[in-house]
């Protein structure tokens, strides 16, 4: 089983479990309207962001989701936060989900050093054989910056899910797969030197 307690970090960030205290900081980076069209709840508003937090904690009792807070370590600055979650063991499959950074950290290599913990915790720590990660068809900015990693798209899921002002989400699939692995990690994060891990 995966540790609820795994804490994951490169020399840049530091991916450690989220908590509820995290609440308050989140608060101070969230206030972006911008940031949330394509999330499916809005955490600008305090309540849908206790409800948010509260149910990734729930579902890490559930063994569900290992939700994390993504912080920046030359500064401890708290930047928001990311999960594992649909985790298949007998599948040895996994998703990166459920992210998102504050307006401030972004275009900072945060992300990027996040989604190297994440990636490389998968492949070469358990072994599995499959990332997965879904994104809004309308969010071309992510669908890039997915791309760019070296994910590739798969699929369309039509109409697949509930989002904020009524509205029906499509949603994209992209996948890493383990036999791509090697010359991802090699030649896109090539230039990140550390990686460890935690449990």
């Amino acid at each position: 089983m995966i540790s609820p307690e795994l804490r994951l970090e490169t020399d840049k960030v530091l991916l450690r479990p989220l908590q509820h205290l995290d609440i308050v900081p989140f608060s101070a980076i969230n206030n972006d309207p911008s940031l949330w069209c394509y999330f499916t709840l809005l955490l600008n508003d305090p309540v849908q962001l206790q409800q948010w937090v509260e149910i990734a904690l729930n579902e890490r009792e559930e063994r569900k989701r290992i939700p994390f807070t993504i912080i920046e370590k030359s500064s401890g600055a708290i930047c928001g936060s990311t999960s594992f979650g649909n985790i298949s063991y007998f599948d040895k499959r996994i998703e990166i989900g459920w992210s998102w950074l504050g307006k401030q950290y972004q275009g900072l290599g945060i992300n990027f050093h996040a989604k190297f913990c994440l990636l490389s915790f998968v492949f070469d720590v358990l072994k599995w054989e499959r990332v997965e990660i879904k994104t809004d068809n309308l969010n071309e900015r992510s669908k890039q910056a997915l791309i760019k990693i070296g994910a590739r798209q798969e699929g369309i899921l039509r109409n697949h899910m509930q989002m904020p002002m009524n509205r029906r989400r499509d949603s994209v699939y992209f996948s890493i797969i383990s036999n791509e692995w090697d010359s991802i990690r090699n030649s896109i994060f090539k230039e990140i030197q550390s990686f460890s891990y935690h449990k």
